[in-house]
């Protein structure tokens, strides 16, 4: 629902007016149907305060556009409103109850379709108002036996048929969301590993970060990593063997880091960034540590082989608290260069550095 916020709040927009222009138009048919009367001005005043309360919620989505919870208690009040008000409308004039009837299927469309709304709310109230209306038929209006019930089978006809339409659109729109985001997980994702790729890293993980560490004054810390010797098991084991290693080490970065929390970034082909906010250089790097214990004891199992690999890593920390110089910008370049001090001290090791 948040996804299509921006949408449902532009047809509510577009419904609202139409909805208040509807019901202020229709009062030349008071004049004509009822003449001057006092009548008149009640239905007036009825069509009236039923377009106050349209422009009030038109208003008030203005005002708080990224409210998910108002849009719907909006949506609510709008389509009560409008049902309230035709029922009064339609009981101020009892001698026109076929006409109404007509009215009111449109205005079962509008509850169900045109106005953006849970379906359960949306049916909940356009039942209530078909048998209010159904009610004053017969009470009011005169209608009784064999028109009665036409009118009220039409009628139920009608909030059947807008409860399916509405509950198509509403399927169609769930579809069309799952299949975004199952394209926008693709346009992110590293295929093989399932980690994030490095385009969403620059264009968006990396940036985010850094600015909520340094809104908040934290502790923001990056892991390069890096399989060693990862092209003598791509020439031993194949290029399958080698991609079952890149999935086991993924998956290995991944299950010891924190869920919806960390980030892990296939880098390069055989190099991993792993993001941790509100984590010191001490944390980095004993994560780290655990991450190079772990994948050197775990062989790699592949077609009945054991696949020893390890990895280096280099580890850089940013003190948002304490630091006042640009020491972020280059915290990849860093991280990557305590990863290659790492590999030249004698590979499967850890380099740690707090940047300042």
């Amino acid at each position: 629902m948040r996804h299509h916020l921006a949408t449902t709040q532009a047809q509510l927009r577009v419904t609202f007016l139409f909805c208040a222009l509807f019901y202020l138009c229709f009062a030349v048919t008071d004049l004509i149907w009822v003449g001057y009367e006092l009548k008149t001005c009640l239905l007036v005043g009825a069509r009236v305060a039923v377009a106050a309360v349209v422009l009030t919620c038109l208003a008030m989505l203005k005002r708080r556009p990224d409210s998910l919870s108002f849009t719907r208690v909006a949506a609510n009040i709008v389509e009560v409103a409008g049902a309230a008000g035709f029922l009064l409308i339609a009981a101020l004039r009892p001698n026109e109850f076929s006409l109404h009837a007509m009215s009111m299927s449109i205005v079962l469309i509008v509850i169900y379709i045109y106005i953006p709304n849970r379906l359960a709310y949306a049916a909940a109230i356009a039942a209530a108002a078909t048998a209010a209306f159904i009610w004053l038929a017969w009470w009011q209006g005169g209608v009784h036996g064999m028109e009665l019930g036409t009118m009220a089978a039409l009628l139920v006809l009608g909030n059947v048929f807008g409860y399916v339409a509405a509950r198509r659109y509403q399927m169609l729109s769930r579809e069309e969301y799952s299949a975004q985001m199952v394209l926008k997980n693709l346009s992110v994702r590293d295929p093989l590993t399932g980690c994030y790729n490095r385009r969403h890293l620059h264009e968006q993980l990396l940036e985010t970060e850094i600015s909520r560490a340094q809104r908040y004054r934290l502790s923001l810390t990056v892991i390069m990593s890096d399989l060693d010797h990862f092209k003598a098991v791509n020439d031993t084991y194949g290029h399958y063997g080698g991609d079952a290693v890149l999935q086991r080490f993924a998956a290995l970065l991944q299950s010891m880091t924190r869920d919806s929390i960390d980030s892990v970034v296939r880098y390069g082909g055989e190099e991993f960034l792993l993001i941790l906010p509100e984590t010191d250089l001490a944390g980095g790097e004993l994560l780290a540590e655990r991450l190079r214990q772990t994948l050197a004891a775990t062989p790699v199992a592949h077609q009945g082989q054991q696949i020893t690999v390890t990895a280096s890593f280099g580890v850089a920390s940013v003190d948002f608290a304490t630091s006042t110089h640009a020491a972020h910008l280059n915290m990849i370049a860093a991280a990557d260069d305590l990863l290659y001090a790492a590999k030249n001290s004698g590979r499967n090791r850890v380099c740690a550095q707090q940047l300042v």
